[in-house]
């Protein structure tokens, strides 16, 4: 697999090319950042090694010999090269968060014209933990409050996190409700009773926190909470190199990590 790697000198970036260098069925084709002091310089020069890809800012030299792009940058970015490849064929994974509503429509219907792997966490358990909770949301429909909280590190810039809004839409639906009317982003001041129909969300951002992921479900004299921590970025970037395995023999549609892992 002919891979390319957006945000190729960020910390995620880095972890990608580590991860396709590692991989027997992998091969580093390109890299992509915005303009700034990487550009010209080789992907791997971080790691003290020489691939010979250098990382670029324009998409038809960083994308020329890539068959996949890996991208978990920024929505408006990963929109201006998702443009690009379903013009040009090139495979998406994106794990890019943050996207409104425009912006998923826009992945839609790129996804007409390559295939496109789009999941707000690429872990593998992570996305088991999503259906242990669609498990749970089943037989915890009455008498149990149901809060997400999430920690993140410093640096990120959306909130809640796309992996908490998942849980929450996982949830929702195994419950027939829609989060956008009973998700609960914020309390301050007198905000009488909680409404048990509700799905409450607290963020937490700090130091160095890769992701931590927690989904209380409190009822009467007994609480069950469902966690997942993540210490290193180390599985997001192995599941996007299963998430593109998967791509392999697929030329058009929308798919998520359910569908990778078989879980749908």
């Amino acid at each position: 697999m002919k891979i390319a790697i957006a945000g190729a000198s960020g910390r995620m970036g880095h972890m990608l090319i580590e991860a396709v260098l590692e991989a027997d069925d992998a091969e580093l084709a390109g890299a992509l950042d915005i303009p700034g002091p990487s550009i010209g310089v080789d992907a791997c020069a971080f790691a003290g090694k020489t691939s010979g890809v250098l990382i670029e800012s324009d998409l038809s030299k960083g994308l020329a010999n890539a068959e996949y792009l890996i991208d978990f940058t920024r929505p408006e970015g990963t929109l201006t090269h998702l443009e690009y490849c379903a013009a040009h064929g090139i495979k998406v994974i994106i794990g890019t968060t943050g996207f409104d509503e425009a912006g998923k429509a826009a992945i839609a219907t790129a996804a007409q014209k390559t295939a496109i792997m789009f999941a707000p966490n690429m872990s593998v358990g992570v996305n088991v933990t999503m259906k242990l909770l669609e498990m749970a949301a089943k037989h915890f429909s009455e008498g149990y409050d149901i809060e997400i909280i999430e920690a993140h590190h410093r640096h990120k810039v959306d909130a809640p996190s796309g992996t908490a809004l998942k849980m929450g839409e996982v949830i929702a639906q195994a419950l027939g409700r829609d989060l956008k009317e009973v998700g609960v982003f914020a309390r301050e001041g007198v905000t009488g009773p909680r409404d048990p129909s509700s799905i409450g969300f607290a963020t937490i951002r700090g130091g160095d926190i890769v992701g931590d992921h927690t989904v209380l479900f409190a009822g009467m004299g007994e609480r069950i909470e469902i966690t997942h921590k993540s210490s290193s970025r180390v599985h997001y970037a192995h599941g996007s190199l299963r998430a593109a395995r998967f791509l392999a023999d697929k030329k058009t549609g929308l798919f998520d990590m359910y569908d990778v892992l078989g879980l749908s």
